[in-house]
């Protein structure tokens, strides 16, 4: 199951799109309360968007954005295209959806 959830709202020749990622955002700053250990670092580092394969978006993240991310971008495209989110973390874990508009 994808941990990427989009909502896609076509107005014109602009997609309205909106996505929540689920992913833990961890800055290796924090205790596990019950062990006393530091949580390892954990954060989405790099994400791409784009329309029918073309990248519109190519952003670089860091520890400082908050669990469970949310995004709300605009990118050209019109009803009918697919969207595709992508994430790479500092990990090497990585995820992808794809959406019609």
């Amino acid at each position: 199951m994808s941990t990427i959830r989009m909502r896609i709202s076509p107005a014109g020749d602009v997609l309205d799109v909106k996505a929540l990622i689920r992913h833990p955002m961890e800055t290796g700053n924090r205790e596990d309360k019950s062990t006393g250990e530091k949580i390892p670092a954990n954060f989405i580092q790099k994400l791409m968007v784009s329309v029918n394969g073309e990248q519109v978006m190519d952003g670089n993240l860091s520890e400082a954005v908050s669990k469970n991310p949310y995004l709300n971008i605009k990118v050209p495209g019109k009803k009918g295209d697919e969207v595709t989110i992508s994430w790479k973390s500092n990990t090497g874990e990585s995820d992808e959806a794809t959406q019609a508009a």
